[in-house]
């Protein structure tokens, strides 16, 4: 039996011991705190526990070699934080708020940030927390900013695997509108038929795909690669537009990678994995290969040869090396803290 240590603890379940919260009453934002990390007091009726009122970001900090410690593209992280806020009609935070919050934990805890290939991941976290619980056509006009962190080790550390994933062909993830959004009822609208395809065809992950199109997973955007090319769904608000797929498709244009952002059908998919790969790109793994799709009644597809192709290795290696600062960063990408 394998025991449980930091290194093998389920991504985000380990906690520094300290937070920065801020709150927004009266029009304004009070200036940011640290605190010890611990429950937080909410009042019954506050608008998130009734009407889904919250939003959040998570990214990661890396220490290099030398011991410093590098944040990856938090501008654009708190762009769609910001975004966030506004579909859901939040008290939005200045840039330079999250900032300071971001900052202050990271050089608080800055001992707690593992070595490669391990990061500091940092989650900002919104809730309206308007007590009224007959506010469902009302935006709340209080809030909470909170930002966390959590040492994250090797996402891989059994070694890189091949996922397994259910094509669902008519749900959609979330609703429509929404989609760009990175709030927790997305997710939990994605769960029960995450769990179902994990119980029915022991899937890892379920690839919606609403209408016979190629969409994305509960919890990762989707691209399908083969040498010299990468095929992704153009961005539209009915899912995530994700940093780490936009990272990707950035680096990869100029690694030669000819890049085509449009919708194709579930069809084309198949078609292009019987040579080709599939991976789920996000923040927690980078880029994960897909080993097998499974249609509705249980048909089996091997992507590729079932295995972990060689774009996905090579551009995964590519994207970690910026962020571990082995490669030299030629986007801006990267925040000294």
């Amino acid at each position: 039996m394998t025991s449980t240590t930091p290194q093998n603890a389920p991504f985000g379940s380990i906690l520094t011991d300290v937070m920065a919260v801020a709150t927004f009453k009266d029009g304004q934002w009070s200036a940011p705190a640290l605190r010890a990390v611990g429950p937080i007091e909410i009042h019954p009726a506050a608008h998130v526990l009734h009407y889904a009122s919250e939003c959040f970001e998570g990214f990661k900090a890396y220490k290099w070699a030398d011991g410093s410690v590098h944040v990856f593209r938090m501008a654009r992280h708190f762009e769609r934080f910001r975004n966030s806020a506004r579909s859901l009609e939040l008290p939005e935070p200045a840039e330079a708020l999250l900032a300071e919050m971001v900052n202050t934990v990271i050089d608080r805890c800055r001992a707690a940030v593992p070595d490669a290939p391990g990061a500091l991941y940092l989650r900002p976290m919104l809730i309206g927390t308007m007590p009224n619980i007959g506010a469902a056509a009302t935006p709340s006009n209080e809030a909470m900013l909170i930002v966390l962190a959590s040492p994250v080790w090797d996402y891989f550390a059994g070694g890189l695997k091949p996922l397994r994933i259910y094509v669902e062909e008519q749900a959609t993830r979330c609703a429509s509108h929404l989609g760009v959004v990175k709030t927790g009822g997305n997710y939990a609208a994605a769960l029960g038929p995450t769990l179902a395809a994990r119980r029915e065809h022991k899937a890892d992950q379920v690839l919606f795909a609403p209408h016979g199109e190629v969409q994305e997973t509960g919890a990762a955007n989707f691209l399908l690669l083969r040498d010299g090319h990468i095929l992704t769904r153009s961005l539209d608000p009915t899912f995530l537009n994700g940093v780490t797929r936009h990272s990707v498709l950035t680096m990869a244009a100029d690694m030669g990678y000819r890049i085509e952002e449009r919708v194709f059908s579930v069809d084309e998919m198949i078609e292009w994995v019987a040579t080709g790969e599939a991976v789920l790109s996000g923040t927690a793994a980078v880029l994960s290969g897909v080993g097998t799709l499974v249609r509705h009644g249980g048909t089996e597809i091997k992507v590729g040869g079932g295995i972990i192709g060689p774009n996905t290795l090579k551009l995964r290696s590519a994207l970690m090396a910026i962020q571990q600062g082995t490669a030299p960063d030629r986007y801006g990408w990267l925040h000294k803290v």
